[in-house]
């Protein structure tokens, strides 16, 4: 009895297992982290801060992240690793704790017109079983529910070989599709207004195509020539019938040129597969605005935009077709498969159920299925692959977000704060990026990056709690309890911008009057129609500048100098100085080193090992050859302009032998946006987030317009950044330009001389204005959930 007490009082020694309850990060150095240590507690909530380029990202995602999937992708054997995206391990010295990371990044859905919201979370999948199991009149399987699927049958003979002996036998075969057979399940139909294509007073060789890329100089040139179905020397408008058939319309058919077998194809299904076959908002500028110029769509008449055939929607559960399920707000779908009383179907109504009810959940809830998931913004797509995590039952998973409340409005962030730390109670490791106060205040544990942005940060300058920080004096302590005050006066405005009757998606026919010549605030809850305000009636107005939220692409060759366009005047300095062609001066083309082909490195592809990249030992480096580097501008070759930061350009075009105004004139715009530290010649794809905002705001900005929009432009920034682009908004206005904000910050709304706000709620419950004044009458109303927000914020 005695020695069983003597054992009771005893604490019980730690299990060597449960020793492990840190991921360690040692000797970091991915892109501007400069040999860092952390080390971070699993199962805790833990938030990484710091100004835009401080080097959040290269911690979390390009070295935690990027090592813990890098090690999952190396327990598959090496024929499947030959399929899967070659990772290298990461620049550190130690990593240890690891656990599984799941990563819900910002990137927009795919922007692949066929893929919806119903297509991208499986909740589609899942309505196709119901459907095909439950639905009346049955027509098939579930894929006769699908519009990516078309109905294809065929018959004939094939040969088998049985017993020794070969048979020829009759088969026939038939595939059940939803697809609508007349827009291919694209729900829009597209009409072309041929003098757009082509100018019918000239013959082809004298220019008559006017479609981006089609030019006679090139191969198409060749092929139009020597394809014989007409003469390239008469004007369009006097070919016959047959022969602007065979321009516009032709089937893809063999023809020899100049003695080479080619393929000839009629111009407009060459623009359908090259052109049409992308989403509108993934196109080149120049590509876009000759298919807005060329091409009209419209709802498709057949299916009036379901994307499904008249079978698919014949089928029907309690009266209600497929399509007219994917149409409905999910907050009312999830109502409705609720309702549904189908025991055969028991298992997936519940599954069904639970994935439409985290929708809701998570603030979606006023989404449809049948929307495009190219249309949501990066905070609605953020959470939309959220969903498919909320009831998983994994644990012990490490879980990595960046910066989950982007377009959030202050109301939905706390909803999302729950949601983390739901997941964080299940005993999951969760990291964050992020740069809202209400979001870091829910952490366990805050690592802050810095003391600066570039080659000024890459330092942890913090390590502890939020109260700790509050105290540490690092940028973000300092900045974490500021709270914008109410303007005491506003500008007045010079005019209004009508907008009568908007009805786009969940608008109910507002109208408005949005103030000219001030800084108006548009806001509203997620879903409340904000957007599709300014997107549908203001955006596309003449002399409308509008900067959306899409992310800017570039390659390894792209950098903020071939981006903003600032590289062009310098060429052409650089050529008319040294009385060469501008050309040399590229590293994309006559200029560039041969061994490298100006990348700068040579890259020796592993297969299913990762690829190694090494400094170019012919131009060091530099990227170009050695006799355009004996070239000089200002006492400047190019390989060292590129290396000089935004601000050190600035000044160097700026005055003396190498004054440059037009490439100066664009380098205040950028050290405008605080990008001062960026290097000009810095690879696009190692900037964050936030960087590549603001150099798409800088480039913007260059436009000829009266009116900017801005979508969201503190996405990204830092609440050291926000006072900055708060000043760079005021210049623009008083520069004598009108500004309208979608925003959510309420530094922004209270920095506003107007605010619009939309609501009251989301979807179907929002669409209409419930609030336009100050900020200051905002705050006194305080009957919106905005005002109650901002008043709040403001401590009023």
């Amino acid at each position: 009895m005695s020695t069983a007490t003597t054992t009771d009082q005893q604490s019980p020694e730690l299990h060597a297992a449960d020793r492990h309850d840190l991921i360690r990060v040692h000797g970091a150095r991915e892109n501007n982290l400069k040999d860092i240590s952390v080390e971070l507690p699993k199962r805790r909530l833990t938030v990484f801060t710091g100004v835009s380029g401080s080097g959040k990202s290269s911690l979390v995602f390009s070295t935690i992240a990027a090592e813990s999937q890098r090690m999952i992708n190396e327990t598959y054997s090496a024929f499947v690793q030959g399929f899967m995206p070659t990772l290298a391990r990461p620049d550190v010295d130690v990593l240890d704790g690891l656990t599984t990371a799941i990563i819900v990044d910002q990137e927009r859905m795919g922007a692949n017109p066929r893929s919806t919201v119903g297509t991208a979370t499986d909740a589609n999948a899942m309505l196709r079983i119901l459907f095909s199991r439950v639905g009346k009149p049955y027509i098939g399987s579930p894929q006769a529910f699908s519009f990516n699927v078309a109905s294809v049958s065929g018959a004939g003979a094939i040969t088998v070989e049985k017993a020794g002996r070969t048979v020829k036998e009759r088969r026939a075969f038939s595939v059940t599709g939803g697809m609508c057979p007349r827009c291919e399940g694209m729900g829009k139909v597209s009409d072309f207004d041929l003098t757009a294509l082509y100018d019918d007073g000239k013959s082809l060789n004298e220019g008559a195509l006017t479609i981006p890329g089609y030019s006679m100089d090139g191969w198409y040139g060749r092929i139009f020539r020597g394809c014989g179905f007409f003469d390239p020397d008469k004007p369009i408008a006097k070919f016959t019938k047959k022969q602007l058939n065979d321009l516009l319309y032709k089937e893809p058919t063999k023809v020899k040129v100049e003695g080479v077998n080619v393929t000839y194809e009629g111009l407009i299904p060459k623009i359908q597969k090259s052109f049409l076959s992308k989403d509108r908002e993934a196109m080149q500028p120049h590509i876009r605005a000759f298919v807005d110029r060329a091409i009209t769509f419209q709802t498709c008449p057949d299916c009036e935009g379901t994307r499904l055939s008249e079978e698919a929607r014949s089928s029907k559960i309690d009266g209600v077709s497929i399509a007219d399920a994917c149409a409905m707000q999910i907050s009312d779908l999830a109502e409705w498969v609720r309702g549904l009383d189908a025991p055969s179907a028991a298992p997936l109504l519940k599954s069904l159920g639970e994935t439409l009810d985290s929708f809701v959940e998570i603030g979606l809830g006023y989404l449809s299925l049948d929307r495009p998931a190219g249309t949501l913004s990066g905070g609605e797509a953020q959470r939309t692959k959220l969903i498919r995590h909320l009831g998983s039952s994994l644990t012990d998973v490490t879980y990595v977000f960046d910066e989950p409340t982007i377009g959030l409005h202050p109301h939905d962030i706390a909803r999302m704060n729950d949601l983390l730390l739901q997941l964080r109670d299940k005993g999951n490791t969760v990291l964050v990026v992020e740069h809202k106060p209400e979001a870091i205040a829910i952490a366990d544990h805050v690592v802050d990056l810095g003391p600066r942005a570039g080659t000024e940060g890459g330092e942890v300058v913090f390590e502890g709690t939020v109260d700790e920080l509050r105290s540490s004096g690092t940028l973000t302590g300092k900045h974490l309890d500021d709270r914008a005050s109410v303007k005491p006066s506003v500008r007045k405005s010079s005019g209004a911008l009508e907008v009568r009757g908007a009805g786009t998606h969940n608008l109910r026919d507002v109208d408005v009057d949005i103030p000219l010549g001030v800084l108006v605030v548009v806001t509203g809850v997620a879903g409340s129609g904000k957007s599709s305000l300014i997107g549908g009636s203001v955006a596309k107005r003449d002399g409308v500048v509008s900067i959306d939220q899409g992310a800017i692409k570039g390659s390894r060759r792209s950098n903020p100098a071939t981006y903003t366009g600032l590289l062009d005047p310098i060429r052409k300095a650089f050529a008319k100085v040294n009385g060469v062609k501008p050309g040399l001066f590229s590293a994309n083309s006559e200029g560039a080193c041969p061994n490298c082909n100006g990348a700068g490195v040579v890259y020796s592809d592993l297969a299913m090992m990762a690829g190694v990249s090494t400094p170019c030992e012919v131009c060091e480096g530099k990227r170009f050859q050695a006799e355009v580097l004996d070239y000089k501008f200002g006492g400047k070759d190019i390989s060292e302009v590129l290396t000089m930061s935004v601000a050190q350009a600035e000044e160097f075009f700026g005055s003396g032998d190498a004054k440059l105004p037009a490439a100066h004139k664009i380098l205040a715009r950028l050290a405008d946006v605080g990008l001062g530290y960026v290097k000009i010649g810095q690879p696009l794809t190692t900037l964050s987030g936030g960087e590549r905002q603001r150099l798409k705001l800088a480039t913007h900005m260059g436009e000829k317009g009266d009116v900017y929009v801005l979508d969201e432009p503190t996405t990204g920034l830092h609440l050291a950044d926000v006072e900055n682009l708060l000043g760079l908004l005021d210049r623009l206005v008083d520069s004598g330009k009108s500004v309208i904000v979608i925003e959510h910050h309420q530094a922004v709304m209270a920095h506003a001389d107007w605010i619009i706000d939309l609501g009251p709620g989301a979807g179907h419950d929002g669409g209409r204005i419930v609030f336009e004044g100050t900020p200051a009458d905002l705050v006194a109303d305080r009957s919106t959930l905005t005002g109650k927000h901002l008043a709040e914020y403001v401590g009023a």
